[in-house]
């Protein structure tokens, strides 16, 4: 592979999308997000080197219309009422920007959108910890251990994108998104 495969920036970005169908509520949680005119091909959770984060305002005007676009993408849906749901993206970036860093993706249901943020940061934290070689204890809090990842000057950031919601109280299927969206240019 050359070098242009490798992006040069990634947003986070999140949507909901409730319809009768599945999948019309899946593409209306990707326009909520701002993705759903691209053809999105999902990959593994490598935060590349040198990849510089920014917000989603800044990374969508990069994106084309019918455009093949690489992302990580977590999501989940349900047509049970009241049913609460979330979908999250986690990232872990080290200090060192000339080493990679990880995304992870996860989604659940009965999990706030606090507790399921925090769940994916850590598992993005816990696979760039194990690769820097970073003592921790996996039973200890994520606060307790985002401390001792901050002693260690390995990792120097974790952030979270999370989308939560409630099924709609008639049955139509509500389906979260979030995802994490590289661009090469």
């Amino acid at each position: 592979m050359s070098k242009d495969m490798v992006p040069k920036r990634i947003f986070f970005t999140k949507g909901v999308g409730k319809h009768k169908e599945r999948l019309t509520s899946f593409e209306l949680a990707l326009r909520d997000a701002g993705i759903a005119a691209q053809n999105l091909v999902r990959v593994s959770s490598i935060f590349p080197p040198q990849c510089k984060l920014i917000s989603r305002a800044q990374g969508l005007p990069y994106l084309d219309p019918g455009e093949v676009v690489f992302a990580v993408v977590a999501e989940n849906s349900t047509h049970e009422p009241h049913r609460l749901l979330a979908a999250s993206i986690g990232v872990a970036i080290p200090a060192d920007r000339n080493t990679y860093g990880y995304l992870s993706e996860h989604h659940s249901f009965g999990e706030t959108e606090d507790a399921a943020g925090d769940y994916a940061e850590e598992l993005a934290a816990e696979m760039l910890a194990t690769t820097l070689n970073v003592e921790f204890d996996p039973d200890r809090s994520w606060d307790e251990k985002k401390e001792i990842y901050r002693i260690s000057n390995k990792i120097v950031r974790t952030a979270n994108v999370t989308q939560s919601a409630v099924g709609d109280k008639r049955g139509l299927w509500t389906t979260v998104i979030a995802a994490a969206i590289f661009i090469f240019d």
